[in-house]
C-alpha cells in the first residue's frame, strides 16, 4: 500500500496560512501598521487605491531592516518580537506570531523598500506569490516601505468574494480609525485614489478622538478614569441622549490593543441601565490597561479576543467606573412619561403656596371638642395652621361637590318628566364599538350603515374595523413600507421632484460618515434630495424632497440614514435597495407619535396600496388581523 501522507509545499501552506490571518484588504492594513509601530515610528502615511484591491502601500520612519532581515522577515513563523514560550504570556508588542508577512507575500505582488539608520543603502526586494522575484540594494529614506499590489492576484476564489469597494474601504477606514485611536502620540495620514482621507498629527487623546470621529463628538464626551492596584482605565463615554440605534462608535482598548468584547460591553450598557433610550447603544472609547501577566492574547488569529485572569472583576471595575462618570458630570437617570393628547391641551398651573397670614385652618374634631369644652373662654390656645378634616367632614364636602358636578342632569330622568320636557328632542348616545349594521336612525328607529373611523392606541398602534373583526396596525413598520416602494421606485424611474430651501441647511459629519455619504450621494439626490460637498467632512443639503415637512431635522435625518445604511452593509442588499431601506427607515414616523383621523386613514389606504402590505421592508408584521369569532371563543372561555 502506497503512502498517502506528505507534507505540502510551503507556498500552498502559506496560502492556507493566509485564509485565517489576511480575510480582506483591512486585514493588510492591520498587520503592516502594527509593524510599523513595533518599528518606533512616529510617522505613518496609508495609501490605498481601489479600496486596497489594487495597491495597500504602507511607509514608515521605524527602524527599519538590514538585508537579512528583510528577507527572513518573509519566512513563516520569523519573529524578532518573542524569544521563548514565556514571552508568550508577557507579549507588549503589536505582533508577535510571524505569519503576516509570509502570508501577505504568498496571495499578494509585494515590494518592500527598507533602511536602517545606521546603514547609507537599503534593501528592494519583489516577492510574487511567495516567491522572491527581486533583491538588490537601493537608495531609500529611513524606515520601511510596504506595497502590496493585486491582493488574492493567485486565489481567484477569495477574490471573487470580495465586496463593493465602499464596503471594503470602510473595513480599510475602521482599521485605521482604531490604531490611530490607541496611538495619539503618532502622526498618520490616509489617502484613497490620490484623495487624502485623514491627517492626524500628535496630539493628548481627547483631540485624537475628536480627529478621529468628527468636530462634534467633543460635545458628545464623558470622561472616565479610575486607577487601582491592578487595573487601570480612562477613555471617555457618550453621553445617553447622543446613543444611537446601531453599534457604531464602540471602542475598547487593552494595553493599547484593539478587542472586541460582548462581555465588557455588556459591563457598559449595563452602566447606562435606565439612562438610554430603548434598542440604543452607547458610544465609548475606553482605555485598559493591565499586567501582560494577566492576559492571554494568544486566542485568535486576528488578536482582536483576548482571556482575562480575572474577567468578572474587569466587568465590575468597568461598570462602577462609568456610572462613577455619569455621576460627578451630573448624568443620572430621568423620569419622562409619554403624554396623552387628550390632555396635551390642559395646562396644569404650577402651585404658589399662600402667604402666611392667608393660611386657611381646618378644625379637627379635637378642635371642635376644645371648643365646646373652652366655649366662652378668649384665652383658649390657637389651632394649629396644619391641621386635617376629620372623615365626616370630607365625606359631606366630597358629597357637595359631586352634587354640583350633577347639577341640572335630572331633567333628563323619567320621573320628572312633565309636558315642558317633552317637547325636548330625543338624545341618542351612538357608540363607536357598535356593530356596523346597528345604528340607530333618529327619524324611522331603522338601522343604518355607518362609515367605521379608525382610531390609536398608545400612540402606535391603528385599529380599524373590517366586516369580519378588526385590523391592528403597526403605524411605523406600515408607514416603512409604504416609503420604501415609494423610494424604490423613485430610484428606479429617476424622476424625483425636489423644492429648493430659502434657507440651505449645513451638516458636519466625521471623515468615515463623509465618505459613506460621498459614495452614495447621487443615489440619494435622486430621492429628491440636493446635497452638495462643502469640503473637511461638510455637506450643504440646498433641497429636500417634494412633500417633506420643511420641519424636519434634515440633519439628524441624514445621519439616521447614514447610519442605517452602514447598519444594512452586511445584508448584501443591492445599493438602490439599501438605500431606500435606509430612508424608509430613518423618516417614518416613529412609535408614540400621535395621528389625526385623516392621518391614519391616509396611512391605511396607502398601505393596502402598496404590492406587499403585510410586510415591513425587515421583514416584520404590518397588519395582525383579529376575528370576532376568535373574540368570542376567548369571551366565553
Amino acid at each position: 500500500m502506497a503512502d498517502k501522507i506528505q507534507l505540502l509545499p510551503d507556498a500552498i501552506a502559506n496560502q492556507i496560512a493566509a485564509g485565517e490571518v489576511i480575510q480582506r484588504p483591512a486585514s493588510v492594513v492591520k498587520e503592516l501598521m502594527e509593524n510599523a509601530i513595533d518599528a518606533g515610528a512616529q510617522n505613518i502615511q496609508l495609501i490605498v487605491k481601489d479600496a486596497g484591491k489594487s495597491l495597500i502601500q504602507v511607509i514608515d520612519d521605524g527602524s527599519g531592516m538590514s538585508e537579512t532581515d528583510a528577507r527572513m522577515a518573509f519566512e513563516r513563523h520569523a519573529t524578532s518580537k518573542i524569544r521563548t514560550a514565556d514571552d508568550l504570556f508577557r507579549i507588549t508588542s503589536m505582533g508577535f506570531r510571524g505569519e503576516a508577512l509570509a502570508s501577505i507575500a504568498a496571495i499578494a505582488q509585494v515590494e518592500i523598500k527598507t533602511r536602517p539608520e545606521d546603514q547609507e543603502l537599503g534593501t528592494r526586494m519583489i516577492i510574487e506569490g511567495s516567491e522572491v522575484k527581486t533583491q538588490e540594494p537601493c537608495q531609500c529614506t529611513k524606515g520601511t516601505s510596504f506595497a502590496v499590489k493585486n491582493l488574492f492576484f493567485n486565489v481567484p476564489a477569495r477574490r471573487k468574494f470580495l465586496k463593493t469597494n465602499s464596503v471594503e474601504m470602510r473595513h480599510i477606514m475602521e482599521e485605521f480609525q482604531r490604531i490611530a485611536m490607541a496611538h495619539e502620540s503618532i502622526a498618520f495620514t490616509l489617502h484613497h485614489n490620490q484623495t487624502e482621507v485623514f491627517r492626524l498629527q500628535p496630539a493628548n487623546r481627547r483631540q485624537r478622538i475628536i480627529g478621529v470621529l468628527g468636530g462634534n463628538t467633543n460635545k458628545k464626551l464623558v470622561p472616565v478614569e479610575e486607577k487601582t492596584e491592578v487595573l487601570e482605565m480612562n477613555g471617555y463615554v457618550g453621553k445617553p441622549e447622543f446613543a444611537k440605534k446601531t453599534r457604531g462608535d464602540q471602542f475598547f482598548f487593552v494595553n493599547n490593543r484593539f478587542i472586541k468584547s460582548g462581555y465588557l460591553n455588556h459591563a457598559v450598557v449595563t452602566a447606562f441601565e435606565d439612562m438610554l433610550p430603548p434598542d440604543t447603544h452607547p458610544m465609548y472609547v475606553i482605555f485598559l490597561t493591565i499586567d501582560p501577566d494577566q492576559l492571554d492574547i494568544n486566542v485568535h488569529p486576528t488578536k482582536q479576543q483576548i482571556n482575562f485572569d480575572d474577567e468578572k472583576l474587569v466587568y465590575k471595575f468597568l461598570r462602577v467606573a462609568i456610572r462613577h462618570a455619569l455621576a460627578r458630570y451630573g448624568i443620572m437617570p430621568s423620569l419622562d412619561f409619554d403624554q396623552e393628547t387628550s390632555f396635551a391641551s390642559t395646562r396644569i398651573r404650577p402651585y404658589t403656596p399662600p402667604a402666611p397670614s392667608s393660611v386657611e385652618t381646618f378644625p379637627s374634631k379635637m378642635d371642635e371638642d376644645e371648643d365646646e369644652t373652652n366655649k366662652g373662654d378668649n384665652s383658649g390656645s390657637s389651632r394649629s395652621s396644619f391641621s386635617f378634616k376629620n372623615p365626616s367632614q370630607r365625606e359631606r364636602s366630597n358629597q357637595e361637590n359631586w352634587q354640583k358636578a350633577f347639577e341640572g342632569l335630572d331633567l333628563f330622568d323619567d320621573s320628572t318628566s312633565s309636558d315642558e320636557n317633552d317637547d325636548l328632542p330625543a338624545v341618542t348616545i351612538e357608540s363607536s364599538w357598535s356593530d356596523e349594521d346597528n345604528t340607530l336612525d333618529d327619524a324611522s328607529k331603522s338601522f343604518s350603515k355607518q362609515q367605521k373611523k379608525p382610531y390609536q392606541i398608545h400612540g402606535s398602534y391603528i385599529i380599524s374595523q373590517i366586516k369580519s373583526g378588526f385590523l391592528v396596525i403597526d403605524q411605523q413598520y406600515a408607514h416603512e413600507r409604504i416609503l420604501y416602494e415609494k423610494y424604490l421606485n423613485a430610484l428606479e424611474q429617476q424622476q424625483t421632484i425636489s423644492q429648493q430651501q430659502l434657507f440651505p441647511v449645513t451638516i458636519e459629519l466625521s471623515t468615515m460618515e463623509a465618505a459613506m455619504l460621498e459614495s452614495i450621494r447621487d443615489e440619494i439626490n435622486l430621492l429628491g434630495f440636493d446635497i452638495a460637498p462643502f469640503g473637511q467632512g461638510t455637506f450643504i443639503i440646498n433641497g429636500i424632497p417634494s412633500g417633506m415637512s420643511g420641519k424636519v431635522n434634515q440633519a439628524e435625518l441624514i445621519e439616521q440614514l447614514l447610519e442605517q445604511y452602514r447598519s444594512n452593509l452586511d445584508l448584501k442588499l443591492d445599493l438602490r435597495e439599501n438605500i431606500a431601506r435606509s430612508m424608509a427607515r430613518s423618516s417614518a414616523i416613529k412609535k408614540g407619535q400621535y395621528m389625526s383621523e385623516e392621518e391614519m386613514q391616509s396611512l391605511i389606504d396607502q398601505l393596502f396600496a402598496c404590492e406587499q402590505p403585510t410586510k415591513s421592508p425587515s421583514g416584520k408584521n404590518c397588519v395582525l388581523t383579529f376575528d370576532l369569532d376568535d373574540l368570542i371563543k376567548r369571551f366565553n372561555n
